[in-house]
């Protein structure tokens, strides 16, 4: 395996000179120049990950330090990974790129996805700490039946990641687009092999640090754009939006709600997916397993609060600069689009996902936006590694060492199974980058909350509270929740129009967030089906919630760590 890792790695280095100079197309047919600064820094900053999945391939022995680095990591330090994790393609290049065509209403992202924070901190962060090993799954399986509950489990997971994985590739795509010239399918192929790089070699404990730096770089280099936005205009948010309102085409629309979502029933939806999907991402919960204790769990939720509230505070900043200082900028648009419609909001180079990018240029030059892009790349190139790995557990820890070889797998035979399957998700990822090239990022990993919110979330915590929860409840329940969702994405106006190009208004279902009518059938039928069960298996899994609180609320029983 490690000489694949040097073969790929040489791969990817040797082509960057040839793929810096294919100049290809950004929308609208122009040619991008080649940014030999920001390369540099990009090229530097893959060197530097590189080295630390070398570093923590050597240091990776077991599946607890594949997994979860050995639950050696600190709140504190788990809490920036975590933020890391967070503040992802669609926190930093989404919201800012919704920001930038809406105004006020791009928000409605952050603000979602904050306030389903509390929700993790006080319900479910210590009972995953004490009941948990690797992966969600282990909790939800704790009293009910293992083979079945994996396989929901597994199958919840690899959706969300699936749809998670879109809008992260579709970010790095535009991005690497955007500063090497490339075409986009190039772009996407590079970031799916370095992910496979840094997944395969460097497991968990890599991921891990790769967050924490990128995390640092990107508050850093996220609070300097704002700074710079606010200084124009006096450290005035007043005059920076009064001025917002006069050169956005929407005008004072912009710092009214409704611009984006006008449907109350819409805004709902997403509102709840937003909410209690954060509790349902796979992603995340893994993060609970690499500290030793459910209290510093708990201090993870607290440090990864304030630092992503604080970060989405300067999306904001940030979108509106866009508005004024590079929508104003004829060197940030696209002619072509420009003469046709008049608007330098439609006419951005690379589309509104790149809104912050070109503020980075328009602020600090060339320099500044070489380090902002390599930050963004390590923000995508970071969560994606955390998804892939998340993927990957679910079907070698859960399937294969728990379903299929009923808990008595190798570790390093599960190891190996876990590195395959990050081959093949990387394979996926990479093809769904390209099918959904023109999708907002924000938007796209709104789809995976509502499948998180609508499957994962409501079987783990009926499981962590509810006495009478059977497998065969959850079983139903969940896959009910799941179905019900990817259908309504599938048929929504955003999935069956936009991407899949069939006449507009032909939607079965309007409602471009599903997460409403989906979670309410998860928990219907979880209740439902539990309720109405009375089999003998359904009379073990009531009898084991005892053992099963005691060990979530006191710990009596949890793994420790294995590294400190």
């Amino acid at each position: 395996m490690k000489k694949l890792s040097y073969v790929l790695a040489t791969m990817l280095f040797a082509g960057l000179p040839t793929l810096a100079l294919a100049a290809g197309t950004i929308d609208g047919g122009t040619k991008q120049a080649v940014n030999v600064v920001a390369i540099g820094m990009f090229v530097a900053f893959v060197v530097f990950t590189l080295g630390i999945t070398y570093w923590a391939a050597k240091q990776t022995a077991s599946a607890a330090d594949f997994y979860s680095a050995g639950g050696g990591i600190t709140g504190f330090q788990n809490g920036l990974a975590i933020a890391g994790d967070y503040m992802s393609a669609a926190s930093f290049l989404g919201i800012s790129g919704l920001v930038y065509t809406s105004g006020y209403d791009g928000l409605i992202y952050s603000v979602g996805w904050l306030v389903g924070w509390p929700i993790v901190t006080f319900l479910i962060a210590e009972q995953l700490r004490n009941l948990g090993k690797f992966t969600f799954a282990d909790v939800t399986s704790f009293r009910l039946g293992q083979t079945q509950i994996r396989i929901l489990a597994a199958c919840g997971s690899l959706v969300t990641v699936a749809f998670y994985l879109i809008a992260q590739m579709v970010g790095a795509g535009k991005l690497i687009q955007l500063l090497f010239g490339l075409d986009y399918w190039m772009a996407v192929i590079l970031v799916g092999g370095l992910m496979m790089i840094y997944v395969t070699f460097g497991g968990m404990k890599a991921t891990t640090w790769v967050q924490i730096i990128k995390a640092v770089l990107l508050l850093m280099g996220a609070t300097f754009m704002a700074g710079a936005v606010l200084y124009k205009y006096g450290f005035s948010p007043e005059a920076l939006f009064a001025r917002a309102t006069e050169v956005h085409p929407k005008k004072t629309a912009i710092m009214e709600p409704g611009s984006l979502i006008s449907n109350p029933l819409s805004a709902i939806s997403l509102g709840l997916a937003l909410m209690f999907g954060t509790a349902g991402l796979p992603h995340i919960l893994m993060r609970f397993f690499t500290v030793k204790d459910a209290q510093a769990a708990r201090k993870s939720v607290l440090y990864a609060t304030g630092f992503i509230g604080y970060f989405y505070i300067l999306t904001f900043i940030i979108g509106f600069g866009a508005i004024v200082l590079v929508s104003t900028d004829a060197a940030f648009l696209d002619g072509g689009i420009l003469d046709k419609t008049k608007s330098g909001i439609a006419a951005i180079k690379g589309g509104s996902n790149m809104a912050a990018i070109h503020l980075a240029n328009a602020v600090g030059g060339n320099i500044f936006l070489g380090f902002i892009s390599a930050v963004a790349f390590a923000t995508i190139l970071a969560v994606v590694s955390g998804l892939a790995l998340a993927g990957a557990s679910s079907i070698s820890h859960d399937i294969y060492a728990m379903v299929i070889k009923n808990g008595k797998a190798n570790e390093q035979d599960e190891i190996r199974v876990s590195k395959i399957a990050t081959l093949f998700l990387g394979v996926l990822a990479i093809i769904l980058g390209i099918i959904f090239e023109n999708q907002n990022v924000a938007f796209m990993v709104g789809l995976a909350f509502a499948i998180a919110a609508s499957c994962n979330f409501p079987v783990l915590v009926m499981s962590i509270f509810w006495k009478g929860l059977t497998t065969r409840g959850a079983m139903i329940g969940g896959f009910l929740g799941l179905i019900s969702a990817v259908v309504g994405v599938i048929l929504s106006p955003a999935v069956w129009e936009a991407t899949l190009g069939n006449p507009k208004g032909s939607a079965p279902i309007p409602l471009d967030n599903p997460a409403l009518f989906s979670i309410s059938l998860a928990f219907a039928g979880i209740w439902l089906f539990s309720v109405l069960d009375r089999s003998v298996r359904a009379k073990a899994d009531r009898g084991g919630f005892d053992a099963q609180y005691v060990r979530c609320q006191t710990g009596i029983g949890a793994s420790g760590a294995t590294t400190h």
